[in-house]
């Protein structure tokens, strides 16, 4: 649904904890160069087209997508990154 927006140039959506429910659903997001949205404007286009409980709860814009050699994403650390223990950063 993210790719929806033509700012949009990659997207990950993983589970981080949530203390409340135990995970909630956190977007990471690269932008096209010289592109601007807000998180709001992509959370509505997903509330517009998919069920609330998997809409983001937050999404965070990343220079870049963590990626093995063969160009995979890497979830894995980006759950890292949304974790409460995680030391806040920003990957480039």
């Amino acid at each position: 649904m993210l790719f929806r927006h033509a700012a949009v140039k990659e997207a990950a959506v993983v589970g981080v904890p949530d203390p409340v429910r135990g995970e909630a659903v956190k977007a990471y997001v690269v932008l096209e160069e010289g592109r601007r949205v807000t998180p709001e404007e992509l959370r509505k286009i997903c509330h517009d087209a998919i069920a609330s409980y998997k809409v983001p709860e937050t999404i965070e814009f990343l220079g870049a997508l963590p990626k093995n050699p063969t160009g995979k994403i890497l979830k894995k650390e980006l759950r890292k990154l949304g974790s409460p223990r995680a030391e806040p950063h920003r990957l480039e």
